[in-house]
């Protein structure tokens, strides 16, 4: 229900724009990101972790050392480089989270999940270490599991 809150936030207020913003969404005062740069390359970023720690996951359960460590690393890589992408994007912001109920729900929504992303990237690499210590194999993983 936490992340329901923002996103029913964002949809009240852009579907139905008070008069408060200029009845228009975005308010007048915003200029948003084009879709196409940052948030189009950090969504590809996402997706390709999510396929980079999924072959990680198999590679383990195959026993395959080097292939675990390689993409497992791959998408610790990845995770940091959305880390800094949206940071970035934070500070080119023409905007700010006082600045309307829209950066109020952009700061809010975006900045939580990036929170996740930072947080699953620090278990990824306990996990990574933890491989590398031999601490994971095909049938005790769960550490893994969880973390991913």
């Amino acid at each position: 229900f936490f992340f329901l809150s923002f996103f029913w936030a964002f949809f009240h207020s852009s579907l139905s724009p008070n008069i408060d913003i200029g009845a228009m969404w975005p308010p007048l005062s915003i200029t948003p990101f084009n879709p196409f740069h940052i948030p189009l390359l950090n969504t590809i970023i996402l997706i390709s972790s999510g396929v980079t720690v999924t072959w990680a996951h198999h590679a383990l359960m195959e026993n395959n050392l080097t292939q675990t460590n390689q993409s497992l690393f791959i998408t610790i890589i990845l995770g940091i480089y959305f880390t800094i992408l949206q940071a970035y994007e934070y500070l080119e912001a023409p905007f700010s989270i006082a600045d309307s109920i829209y950066g109020a729900t952009f700061f809010m929504a975006t900045g939580f999940h990036g929170l996740h992303v930072i947080i699953g990237t620090l278990f990824l690499i306990v996990c990574f270490i933890r491989h590398l210590s031999n601490h994971f194999s095909s049938a005790h993983h769960f550490g893994f599991e969880a973390a991913a």
